[in-house]
């Protein structure tokens, strides 16, 4: 087993930053990823604690090269392992494109992703992540996943409740963070549709489609034009989605947000809180279409950060937080980044 050295990262990151890893290798089998990490631990003097399992970089933000060993996830392969009168379980390895999980699944009439059409990324960023797009989250169609104990070397399996799901969050970006490579995740998923167009946009888009009798491809197609028509294609501009959480407020500081701000965006949840739209602040600080040279605020989206072209990883995270500080100075709201930096 050898581990290729200094190798550069510029293409796999969705912002295409130009940073350099000390140590790097793929894996497409549990026995390859044993092997690169007793290599790098053994005749390396490598540790766990500087090991990054890398997907499709599409929700990553490196600020500076990587100081260790990174691993690429290619875990393939799609499978039916189980079903029932009402859903269809199915597992999915961690390295496959998470756009060609959802391609696959509407061709097979399986339901509950549709909603989930064109995120980038891989299958296994998606529970990490709690990926989630008009009104649907991993954790609606999430049953079990499997994942590698990188020091203890053993798989585990995890279920709903041990993911500790929350938005855009997980226990592997919190609890477990930096200690496990996701090896498969099993989805359950409807045999039945149960169609999910409680965002305005689904069914408006649907009515220019003139899209009479819904279908999770019907749906699909709409979520693929919406994003296209609003999200920059990160093979064209360096970006990886939306930047920022969209942060949740007391009902209190909500109302009196309203009374300042007449049109402010808001959106009721179950606790009491509410939720804010990110984009709507960051656009009323006067971000939307910012760019200070390859650095920028994309002038479609204004949660989208871009890299125009040589941007530094830096630069990027500067200016994430200078939109922090003008949010925070403008409505005493703090945003979060929903990206990982390194």
């Amino acid at each position: 087993m050898n581990l290729a050295q200094n190798i550069s990262l510029k293409n796999y990151n969705s912002f295409g930053i130009e940073v350099y890893a000390n140590y790097f290798s793929g894996f497409s089998t549990v026995l390859q990823l044993q092997e690169a990490l007793d290599y790098y631990v053994n005749f390396k003097a490598g540790n766990a604690s500087s090991i990054l399992i890398l997907g499709g970089g599409s929700n990553i933000l490196f600020t500076k090269n990587y100081e260790g060993l990174v691993l690429k996830n290619e875990l393939e392969g799609i499978e039916v392992v189980q079903e029932d009168d009402n859903f269809i379980y199915v597992k999915a390895g961690a390295g496959v494109g998470w756009h060609q999980f959802v391609l696959y699944c509407i061709q097979n009439n399986f339901a509950g992703v549709e909603n989930l059409s064109l995120i980038p990324g891989k299958v296994g960023a998606s529970p990490m992540q709690n990926i989630g797009a008009y009104g649907v989250e991993i954790k609606d169609v999430f049953y079990t996943l499997e994942a590698y104990h990188l020091q203890e070397k053993n798989i585990v399996q995890f279920t709903c409740e041990d993911c500790n799901f929350g938005y855009r969050e997980s226990v592997f970006k919190n609890k477990y963070k930096g200690q496990f490579a996701i090896l498969s995740v099993t989805y359950r998923l409807n045999k039945t549709a149960v169609f999910n167009t409680s965002y305005g946009a689904i069914t408006q888009e649907l009515d220019k489609m003139n899209i009479g009798t819904l279908s999770i491809k019907g749906i699909s197609q709409a979520v693929i034009n919406i994003r296209s028509s609003k999200l920059p294609d990160p093979a064209v501009i360096g970006n990886a989605g939306s930047f920022f959480k969209n942060p949740e407020v007391d009902a209190n500081l909500f109302s009196l947000l309203q009374k300042e701000f007449k049109n402010i965006v808001g959106y009721p949840l179950p606790s009491g809180s509410v939720k804010l739209a990110a984009g709507w602040l960051i656009e009323q600080c006067g971000w939307k279409g910012y760019r200070k040279a390859d650095a920028g605020c994309f002038d479609k989206q204004a949660l989208v950060l871009v890299n125009y072209g040589k941007a530094t990883g830096k630069e990027i995270y500067e200016l994430s937080e200078a939109i922090i500080a003008s949010v925070k100075n403008k409505f005493n709201v703090l945003l979060q980044r929903e990206v990982n930096i390194f």
